[in-house]
């Protein structure tokens, strides 16, 4: 394993030391491979019996002039003229100098004299070079430039990995091996293609057009198919491209400086390509040639789309729910009381705060009603209808009208619960509701009250908080979701100064939170809130109240709106028809 830098913190060298045991790996694996695939060396036969003619002086000579690498080899014929082997004759400087930098010393046998070519090199012949050896000879005519890859394995550490372009061409009645490093062809040809880039440049004076290795694979052609020029090129884009084509050429041709733009190409499938061009003129002269890159960009073409089209979706999206929100919240303004004052004739104050939801998802369904009726008793109710948005506002608005209708027959909040219970259920399976409906009796100070699938109500007095006691027999089930069901109701007399709390769970509730901890926090909110605000007399004190105590328990992560419907027991003071 390699050594690791020093100086990394302890999840840097973790990461390092997981890459180096995986490059560790695949080196043994390789190692293995080539263990494995070693070629049996072969021993000197029959090719030697036949010792070709020694290699002239001027041959030599000549291969030594060659720019390139290049071997001597000959092929040793049968009594039929077949192919019985090949021998190597003798190589230039240049591929003896490749080959003290290149090949392991201990890799090829010494040999004085001609050898079977195979014998010398044994790797190469798993590869296509005896092949492109025979076809050359059988042919007299040149094989290549063919990529060749090889191993060379090493007595002694790991393996030489050998890539090159060969050529073989007939030499008399000998042939000739010529070859250069491939790997730098292919890799550039390989980055390409993984880049989806290529270049060329387009020569205005011939037509002619020497691309770059990836020209076709960007542009989406067989191999087989002819280079286009400029013209061509304008041939290959579908008409909503041909402007900006031309006002690159434009701005190449005309105003001598490098423009790009982005060309669809016709097609089945939509290609976009990004064209970046620079002219090619002599020095005062006009512009003699058109260079350009150009780059595969259809995936992130079809990402902006997408994008644009998310973007447009999202923004469609938030309008409809900006308007919702505004149809919610101006019937939610047209159907929640706003309290006059009316209520403290008869002995009670009230206030209400309301929050929507912290997440933005819209305006819930919380509703409240507190009023006079008839026989000078004060109907007080809270409820939280289902879900979100205009859905829950218009239910909301249906039982609260429905309440409101119901509770002049004079019946008690017990048969009120009831009937609101069978109006929820006759509107759907998705109208549920919870509710506190209650009915203050001001001779008797009395509450009497039910509750629905609802937090019970909280009363404070003499700075302590308490949750009041549930109905005999209990609260009753949510409003619609079971026909016929029946609603006891509990009674709590109120002294002056009490202060009773109905509010709906968003007050209180968050997200994977105990319901007795968001209970307690509740009570221990209103004793602190009481102490603090030194709870004034009059409507205004009791709503710096209210709008503290929320305030104090509102937070971020609540889900859902919040109402408080802060009740409080004041000395009933005469309406005008009695004074």
């Amino acid at each position: 394993m390699e050594h690791l830098p020093p100086g990394r913190d302890a999840r840097a060298r973790l990461g390092l030391r997981a890459v180096s045991e995986l490059l560790s790996c695949q080196h043994q694996r390789i190692g293995s491979y080539a263990e494995t695939h070693r070629p049996e060396p072969r021993t000197p036969g029959g090719a030697l019996a036949r010792q070709p003619e020694a290699v002239p002086g001027a041959v030599v000579d000549l291969l030594d002039a060659l720019p390139t690498a290049a071997m001597l080899v000959t092929p040793v014929l049968g009594a039929d003229d077949g192919i019985e082997d090949f021998l190597y004759l003798t190589q230039n400087e240049r591929a003896r100098a490749y080959a003290a930098t290149h090949v392991p010393e201990d890799s090829a046998p010494q040999w004085t004299g001609p050898v079977p070519l195979f014998e010398r090199y044994p790797v190469t012949g798993g590869t296509a070079l005896p092949r492109m050896l025979a076809d050359a000879h059988h042919e007299r005519a040149p094989q290549g430039p063919a990529e060749v890859e090889w191993f060379i394995p090493r007595r002694d550490g790991p393996p030489a990995r050998l890539s090159h372009e060969v050529t073989v061409s007939p030499c008399g009645k000998d042939l000739l091996v010529t070859w250069e490093p491939g790997h730098r062809v292919r890799m550039a040809k390989a980055a390409q293609n993984l880049a989806k880039t290529c270049w060329a440049e387009w020569n205005l004076a011939d037509d002619t057009v020497v691309p770059s290795l990836g020209f076709g694979h960007v542009l989406g052609r067989f191999a087989t198919d002819p280079v286009p020029n400029l013209l061509g090129m304008a041939s290959l884009l579908s008409a909503d491209s041909l402007p900006a084509f031309y006002r690159l050429l434009y701005d190449v041709l005309l105003r001598t400086r490098q423009s790009e733009c982005e060309l669809r190409l016709r097609g089945p499938v939509n290609r976009f390509i990004r064209m970046v061009a620079e002219p090619v003129r002599p020095k005062d002269g006009p512009v003699w040639a058109v260079r350009a890159v150009l780059v595969d960009v259809t995936d992130d073409h079809r990402r902006r789309t997408l994008a644009r089209a998310a973007g447009e979706e999202a923004r469609r999206q938030r309008g409809r729910a900006e308007a919702l929100t505004e149809v919610a919240d101006a019937l939610r303004d047209a159907v929640l009381p706003r309290f006059q004052g009316e209520l403290s004739s008869y002995g009670l104050d009230a206030v209400a705060v309301y929050r929507p939801d912290a997440t933005g998802s819209g305006v819930g369904g919380d509703w409240y009603k507190a009023r006079r009726l008839p026989g000078g008793r004060l109907l007080v109710a809270l409820g939280d209808a289902r879900g979100h948005g205009l859905a829950a506002v218009t239910l909301m608005a249906k039982l609260r009208n429905a309440l409101a209708g119901l509770a002049y027959t004079d019946a008690p909040v017990e048969e009120l619960t009831r009937w609101l219970n069978e109006v929820a259920y006759d509107d759907g399976i998705e109208s549920t509701a919870t509710a506190v409906i209650a009915r203050y009796h001001p001779e008797l100070s009395m509450l009497r009250w039910t509750c629905a699938g609802h937090p019970r109500p909280v009363l404070l007095r003499d700075g302590r908080a308490t949750q009041l006691p549930a109905p005999d027999g209990g609260p009753g089930l949510t409003l619609g979701v079971l026909p016929g069901s029946t609603y006891p109701a509990a009674e709590t007399v109120l002294a002056d100064g009490d202060i009773v709390l109905l509010f709906s769970d968003g007050l209180i509730e968050r997200r994977d939170s105990d319901p007795d901890e968001d209970m307690a926090r509740l009570l221990d909110t209103a004793e602190a809130c009481a102490r603090e605000a030194a709870l004034s007399h009059g409507h205004e004190g009791l709503q710096e109240y209210a709008e503290r105590l929320l305030g104090l328990l509102d937070g971020p992560h609540r889900a859902d709106d919040a109402t408080l419907l802060t009740l409080r027991r004041v000395p009933a003071r005469k309406g005008p028809e009695e004074q």
